[in-house]
């Protein structure tokens, strides 16, 4: 009788993060069109709660976070984490502490494209979890899309950089 035991590891992350990144897909196909325009907010509830495991991975797995290179490198480990290998790309340190997620590969619009569903609906979800996820693993810095595959880029570049400091903590540091 055959065993979990005698799938190895690698095939069942294999399988279950293509599953984690189909699913997406699957449910705007499926329900999009019945639930109207509820489905983008409930979709991005779905999102930001997701951009929260991301936090819990890294304080789970001791991920660093004090940096934007730090917070780069931590939100590409912990997305292949959660959606498999398939999602593939670097990660590019910049001058003054800012930093740069490239991504080349993306099993959402891959999924997308392949169940015939919207792929640049895509951009709303990972913004979703890229723009909760950032902030809740330091609150000192924030993310910004520079540029989308969905959107046909050829490539994904997230910017990683300290928010900046409101203009009355300036003016009392004069």
């Amino acid at each position: 009788m055959p065993d979990l035991k005698d799938i190895p590891d690698a095939v069942r992350w294999r399988y279950a993060a293509g599953c984690a990144a189909m699913l997406p897909a699957l449910y705007d196909v499926t329900f999009r069109e019945a639930l109207g325009k509820k489905y983008g907010a409930l979709e991005q509830d779905i999102w930001m709660e997701i951009g929260r495991m991301i936090q819990s991975i890294a304080l789970d797995c001791s991920l660093p976070v004090m940096n934007a290179q730090e917070i780069a490198r931590t939100v590409q480990v912990a997305t292949i984490v959660l959606f498999g290998p398939e999602y593939g790309g670097e990660t590019i340190d910049l001058p003054n502490n800012n930093a740069v997620i490239i991504v080349r590969r993306c099993p959402f619009l891959y999924h997308s494209y392949t169940l015939a569903a919207d792929h640049e609906r895509t951009f709303a979800r990972c913004m979703a979890l890229t723009l909760t996820a950032v902030p809740l693993l330091n609150n000192k810095y924030t993310a910004r899309f520079v540029r989308t595959m969905c959107t046909g880029d050829r490539q994904c570049e997230v910017k990683i950089e300290k928010k900046p400091e409101p203009e009355n903590a300036a003016a009392v540091k004069t």
